[in-house]
Protein backbone atom coordinates (compact mmCIF):
# COMPACT_ATOMS: atom_id res chain seq x y z
CA UNK A 1 0.00 0.00 0.00
CA UNK A 2 2.54 2.29 0.30
CA UNK A 3 4.28 1.49 -2.72
CA UNK A 4 1.22 2.21 -4.50
CA UNK A 5 0.71 5.93 -2.28
CA UNK A 6 4.53 6.68 -2.88
CA UNK A 7 4.27 6.05 -6.93
CA UNK A 8 0.44 8.19 -6.98
CA UNK A 9 2.56 11.18 -5.56
CA UNK A 10 5.57 10.37 -7.25
CA UNK A 11 3.42 10.83 -10.30
CA UNK A 12 1.29 14.06 -9.13
CA UNK A 13 4.64 15.56 -8.74
CA UNK A 14 5.81 15.13 -12.15
CA UNK A 15 2.46 15.89 -13.76
CA UNK A 16 2.29 19.29 -11.55
CA UNK A 17 6.15 19.87 -12.29
CA UNK A 18 5.44 19.57 -16.20
CA UNK A 19 2.45 21.26 -16.45
CA UNK A 20 2.38 24.97 -17.19
CA UNK A 21 -0.19 27.43 -16.29
CA UNK A 22 -1.89 28.78 -18.87
CA UNK A 23 -0.84 32.18 -20.79
CA UNK A 24 2.92 31.31 -18.94
CA UNK A 25 5.64 29.58 -20.76
CA UNK A 26 9.00 28.37 -20.18
CA UNK A 27 12.04 28.25 -22.39
CA UNK A 28 14.70 25.66 -21.23
CA UNK A 29 17.75 25.56 -23.14
CA UNK A 30 20.73 23.91 -24.03
CA UNK A 31 23.44 26.10 -25.25
CA UNK A 32 26.69 23.91 -25.49
CA UNK A 33 29.89 25.62 -25.83
CA UNK A 34 28.50 28.82 -24.66
CA UNK A 35 30.51 30.44 -22.13
CA UNK A 36 29.14 31.35 -18.38
CA UNK A 37 27.82 34.53 -18.59
CA UNK A 38 27.38 35.09 -22.32
CA UNK A 39 23.46 36.38 -22.05
CA UNK A 40 20.66 35.44 -24.26
CA UNK A 41 18.20 38.10 -25.37
CA UNK A 42 14.51 37.37 -25.68
CA UNK A 43 13.05 40.24 -28.13
CA UNK A 44 9.83 41.09 -29.78
CA UNK A 45 8.91 43.73 -32.15
CA UNK A 46 7.73 47.43 -31.07
CA UNK A 47 4.30 48.62 -31.38
CA UNK A 48 5.33 50.01 -35.11
CA UNK A 49 6.20 46.58 -35.94
CA UNK A 50 9.73 48.79 -37.64
CA UNK A 51 11.92 47.51 -34.07
CA UNK A 52 12.89 44.77 -32.08
CA UNK A 53 12.81 45.74 -28.27
CA UNK A 54 13.87 43.56 -25.39
CA UNK A 55 11.58 41.46 -23.34
CA UNK A 56 14.23 39.52 -20.73
CA UNK A 57 17.83 38.72 -20.60
CA UNK A 58 18.79 35.94 -18.86
CA UNK A 59 22.78 34.86 -18.78
CA UNK A 60 24.02 30.99 -19.75
CA UNK A 61 25.51 28.71 -16.83
CA UNK A 62 26.79 25.52 -17.50
CA UNK A 63 25.37 25.39 -20.94
CA UNK A 64 22.08 26.03 -20.09
CA UNK A 65 19.72 28.73 -19.83
CA UNK A 66 16.03 29.16 -18.84
CA UNK A 67 13.72 31.97 -19.59
CA UNK A 68 9.98 32.49 -17.54
CA UNK A 69 6.86 34.22 -18.40
CA UNK A 70 3.44 35.55 -18.91
CA UNK A 71 1.71 36.76 -22.36
CA UNK A 72 -1.61 37.91 -23.30
CA UNK A 73 -1.73 36.02 -26.76
CA UNK A 74 0.90 34.01 -28.74
CA UNK A 75 2.91 35.88 -30.33
CA UNK A 76 6.53 35.08 -32.82
CA UNK A 77 9.43 36.64 -30.66
CA UNK A 78 13.28 35.91 -31.19
CA UNK A 79 16.08 35.26 -28.77
CA UNK A 80 19.47 36.77 -29.69
CA UNK A 81 22.67 34.81 -28.42
CA UNK A 82 25.35 37.33 -27.50
CA UNK A 83 28.20 37.45 -29.90
CA UNK A 84 26.33 35.25 -32.58
CA UNK A 85 25.02 36.13 -36.27
CA UNK A 86 21.20 36.00 -36.54
CA UNK A 87 18.92 35.48 -34.23
CA UNK A 88 16.64 32.51 -33.37
CA UNK A 89 12.49 32.78 -34.06
CA UNK A 90 10.30 31.20 -31.68
CA UNK A 91 6.64 31.02 -31.23
CA UNK A 92 5.99 32.22 -27.83
CA UNK A 93 2.58 30.52 -26.46
CA UNK A 94 1.20 28.63 -22.84
CA UNK A 95 3.67 25.67 -22.23
CA UNK A 96 7.42 24.50 -22.12
CA UNK A 97 9.31 25.51 -24.88
CA UNK A 98 12.41 23.49 -25.99
CA UNK A 99 15.87 25.16 -27.52
CA UNK A 100 19.02 23.28 -28.31
CA UNK A 101 21.16 26.36 -29.30
CA UNK A 102 23.57 25.65 -32.27
CA UNK A 103 26.24 28.82 -31.43
CA UNK A 104 28.42 27.94 -34.85
CA UNK A 105 25.26 28.08 -36.88
CA UNK A 106 22.12 29.79 -35.90
CA UNK A 107 19.82 28.39 -38.21
CA UNK A 108 20.62 24.94 -37.09
CA UNK A 109 18.83 25.44 -33.80
CA UNK A 110 16.43 23.18 -32.65
CA UNK A 111 13.16 24.29 -31.06
CA UNK A 112 10.21 22.25 -29.86
CA UNK A 113 8.37 21.60 -26.78
CA UNK A 114 4.68 23.51 -27.79
CA UNK A 115 2.43 22.78 -30.68
CA UNK A 116 3.04 25.96 -32.99
CA UNK A 117 6.44 25.56 -32.39
CA UNK A 118 6.91 21.96 -33.28
CA UNK A 119 4.92 22.62 -36.59
CA UNK A 120 7.17 25.68 -37.26
CA UNK A 121 9.97 23.08 -37.07
CA UNK A 122 8.49 20.23 -39.37
CA UNK A 123 7.40 23.35 -41.71
CA UNK A 124 10.83 25.03 -42.03
CA UNK A 125 12.27 21.29 -42.55
CA UNK A 126 9.84 20.68 -45.35
CA UNK A 127 10.13 24.01 -46.96
CA UNK A 128 13.96 23.36 -47.29
CA UNK A 129 13.41 20.48 -49.13
CA UNK A 130 10.71 21.84 -51.18
CA UNK A 131 13.33 25.13 -52.39
CA UNK A 132 16.23 22.95 -52.81
CA UNK A 133 14.04 20.71 -55.41
CA UNK A 134 12.37 24.35 -56.85
CA UNK A 135 16.04 25.93 -56.60
CA UNK A 136 17.39 22.97 -58.68
CA UNK A 137 14.61 23.01 -61.11
CA UNK A 138 14.92 26.73 -62.10
CA UNK A 139 18.56 26.62 -62.76
CA UNK A 140 17.65 23.89 -64.90
CA UNK A 141 14.97 26.09 -66.83
CA UNK A 142 17.41 28.97 -67.39
CA UNK A 143 20.18 26.95 -68.51
CA UNK A 144 17.73 25.23 -71.44
CA UNK A 145 16.03 28.32 -72.05
CA UNK A 146 18.38 31.15 -71.62
CA UNK A 147 19.34 31.03 -75.41
CA UNK A 148 15.98 31.72 -76.49
CA UNK A 149 15.11 34.20 -73.59
CA UNK A 150 18.22 36.32 -75.12
CA UNK A 151 16.96 35.52 -78.90
CA UNK A 152 13.17 36.79 -77.69
CA UNK A 153 14.82 39.98 -75.97
CA UNK A 154 17.01 40.78 -78.94
CA UNK A 155 14.07 40.56 -81.32
CA UNK A 156 11.61 42.29 -78.84
CA UNK A 157 9.62 39.20 -79.24
CA UNK A 158 7.18 39.67 -75.96
CA UNK A 159 4.89 36.32 -76.81
CA UNK A 160 8.00 34.12 -76.08
CA UNK A 161 9.33 36.50 -73.59
CA UNK A 162 6.09 35.87 -71.84
CA UNK A 163 5.42 32.57 -71.95
CA UNK A 164 8.74 31.80 -70.47
CA UNK A 165 8.58 34.01 -67.61
CA UNK A 166 4.87 32.63 -67.00
CA UNK A 167 6.88 29.07 -67.33
CA UNK A 168 9.72 30.11 -64.97
CA UNK A 169 6.70 31.61 -62.03
CA UNK A 170 4.63 28.13 -62.52
CA UNK A 171 7.86 26.63 -61.16
CA UNK A 172 8.33 29.06 -58.30
CA UNK A 173 4.55 28.34 -57.53
CA UNK A 174 5.33 24.95 -55.72
CA UNK A 175 6.73 27.14 -52.67
CA UNK A 176 4.08 29.80 -52.68
CA UNK A 177 1.51 26.83 -52.46
CA UNK A 178 2.89 24.93 -49.69
CA UNK A 179 2.13 27.93 -47.45
CA UNK A 180 -1.44 28.30 -48.58
CA UNK A 181 -2.21 24.44 -48.33
CA UNK A 182 -0.39 24.46 -44.79
CA UNK A 183 -2.94 27.11 -43.64
CA UNK A 184 -5.69 25.50 -45.08
CA UNK A 185 -5.11 22.32 -42.75
CA UNK A 186 -3.88 23.79 -39.73
CA UNK A 187 -6.52 26.06 -38.01
CA UNK A 188 -4.89 25.84 -34.83
CA UNK A 189 -1.13 26.41 -35.76
CA UNK A 190 0.17 30.19 -34.48
CA UNK A 191 2.09 30.22 -38.53
CA UNK A 192 -1.25 29.87 -40.29
CA UNK A 193 -2.65 32.99 -39.25
CA UNK A 194 1.19 34.27 -40.00
CA UNK A 195 0.90 33.25 -43.55
CA UNK A 196 -2.92 34.63 -44.00
CA UNK A 197 -1.08 37.92 -42.54
CA UNK A 198 1.32 37.86 -45.12
CA UNK A 199 -1.17 36.91 -47.84
CA UNK A 200 -3.65 39.62 -47.00
CA UNK A 201 -1.01 42.13 -47.72
CA UNK A 202 0.45 40.81 -51.13
CA UNK A 203 -0.50 42.73 -54.17
CA UNK A 204 -2.81 40.06 -55.73
CA UNK A 205 -5.27 39.10 -52.56
CA UNK A 206 -7.23 35.81 -53.40
CA UNK A 207 -9.47 37.24 -50.85
CA UNK A 208 -12.51 34.30 -50.67
CA UNK A 209 -9.63 31.66 -50.06
CA UNK A 210 -8.49 33.90 -47.31
CA UNK A 211 -12.07 34.11 -45.69
CA UNK A 212 -12.18 30.55 -45.62
CA UNK A 213 -8.80 30.32 -44.20
CA UNK A 214 -9.69 32.63 -41.66
CA UNK A 215 -12.82 30.90 -40.78
CA UNK A 216 -10.95 27.70 -40.25
CA UNK A 217 -8.31 29.52 -37.39
CA UNK A 218 -9.50 28.36 -33.95
CA UNK A 219 -11.18 31.18 -32.33
CA UNK A 220 -8.11 31.69 -29.43
CA UNK A 221 -6.17 33.13 -32.74
CA UNK A 222 -8.85 34.73 -34.46
CA UNK A 223 -8.72 36.80 -31.11
CA UNK A 224 -5.22 37.72 -31.37
CA UNK A 225 -3.84 41.25 -32.36
CA UNK A 226 -2.82 39.70 -36.03
CA UNK A 227 -6.02 37.72 -36.01
CA UNK A 228 -8.01 41.05 -35.31
CA UNK A 229 -5.68 43.03 -37.61
CA UNK A 230 -6.76 40.15 -40.59
CA UNK A 231 -10.93 40.25 -39.91
CA UNK A 232 -10.22 44.40 -40.48
CA UNK A 233 -8.30 43.29 -43.70
CA UNK A 234 -11.16 40.84 -44.56
CA UNK A 235 -14.08 43.22 -43.95
CA UNK A 236 -12.64 46.50 -45.74
CA UNK A 237 -11.23 44.75 -48.44
CA UNK A 238 -12.51 46.32 -51.77
CA UNK A 239 -14.07 48.89 -49.79
CA UNK A 240 -13.02 52.74 -51.23
CA UNK A 241 -11.06 54.95 -48.92
CA UNK A 242 -12.62 57.50 -46.47
CA UNK A 243 -12.76 61.29 -48.40
CA UNK A 244 -10.84 63.53 -46.57
CA UNK A 245 -13.07 66.04 -45.93
CA UNK A 246 -11.87 70.06 -46.97
CA UNK A 247 -10.80 71.78 -44.51
CA UNK A 248 -13.82 74.00 -42.84
CA UNK A 249 -13.84 77.95 -44.03
CA UNK A 250 -12.29 80.47 -41.48
CA UNK A 251 -14.70 82.11 -38.80
CA UNK A 252 -16.38 85.02 -40.26
CA UNK A 253 -15.03 88.27 -38.20
CA UNK A 254 -16.65 89.02 -35.00
CA UNK A 255 -19.18 91.49 -34.33
CA UNK A 256 -16.77 93.85 -32.22
CA UNK A 257 -14.13 94.11 -35.73
CA UNK A 258 -16.84 95.06 -37.64
CA UNK A 259 -16.82 98.29 -39.30
CA UNK A 260 -19.49 101.23 -37.99
CA UNK A 261 -22.36 101.08 -39.42
CA UNK A 262 -23.31 104.36 -41.89
CA UNK A 263 -24.89 107.70 -40.49
CA UNK A 264 -23.41 106.64 -36.69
Amino acid sequence: MKKIFLFLATATLIVSCNKVEKNHYIISGIAKGVANGQTIVLEKQDEMGMNLVPVDTVKVKDGKFEIKGKITEPGLYTLQLEKAQGKIPVILETGEIKIVVDKDSIQKTKISGTYSNDEFSKFNEDLKVSQKKVQKELMDFQNKNMAAMNQAQKVKDTAVINKLMKDYGKIQEVITSKYAIYAERHGKSFISLLIIDGMLKQPKVEIEKIKKMYANLEKELQQTKIGKGIKTGIDNFGKAPAMTPPPAPSSAPEASNAPAAAGK
